[in-house]
């Protein structure tokens, strides 16, 4: 029997395709996601820091053992489309700036179906460290992340230019009336090792409560 494929972004489409032209505000439901943290390296970017680097490859890793698993498995076996990589952004101390990434923290995250249970991670997880086992595997987990209201938008062109349109969104905001209410979070549909930066695609979303 051929299962059934689940393919949440097109499910999802008005949170994982917003418009690049307008800045929309979203309720955003609670979703599993595997998730790992992490910092960038004094004088590294995100896109050269290879830690992050590295425990991306971790975090794909287990994403595909799980859907692997999922598709199958005995009984009601589901297939679906492994979800494109997240992440949240912040630091520390201070205001978060696009302009300085050195001191940038990030919570790297794919999310998963709703049908994916915490034994079948820990499934996943014995898997990858039986067959790649990887320090980063470590500090993976599974949980449930919600941000309720934010606002989003399609940010197309190279990630140095990210700042452009998110002082837009700045703009929507204080236009609107509200005020940051969570960390900066990036959807990565585009992979920029095959694409040309001018047509990457990467949704850029931030929680919002009333000022």
């Amino acid at each position: 029997m051929t299962p059934e494929k689940l393919d949440l972004r097109k499910q999802y489409k008005h949170l994982y395709q917003p418009s690049a032209k307008t800045v929309s505000l979203v309720d955003v439901p609670p979703f599993k996601y595997i998730m790992i943290d992490g910092q960038i390296e004094p004088g590294k970017t995100p896109s050269d820091s290879p830690g992050f680097q590295d425990v991306m490859q971790a975090l794909y890793g287990i994403a595909f053992t799980i859907k692997f698993n999922s598709k199958l498995r005995k009984e009601n076996p589901l297939d679906f489309t492994v979800m494109p990589l997240e992440a949240l952004w912040w630091v520390d101390e201070g205001e978060f700036d696009m302009a300085h990434p050195e001191n940038w923290r990030w919570c790297g995250m794919i999310m998963q179906p709703d049908h994916i249970d915490q034994a079948m991670y820990q499934d996943g997880m014995a898997q990858m460290n039986k067959k790649k086992p990887s320090p980063a595997l470590e500090r993976v987990r599974f949980e449930t992340f919600a941000e309720g209201l934010c606002m989003q938008v399609m940010h197309i062109g190279p990630y140095s230019a990210e700042a452009a349109t998110v002082a837009r969104m700045n703009e929507f905001a204080r236009e609107n009336g509200y005020v940051h209410n969570g960390k900066h979070h990036e959807i990565y549909l585009g992979d920029p090792r095959r694409t040309d930066p001018a047509k990457l695609k990467t949704v850029l979303r931030q929680p919002l409560r009333k000022g």
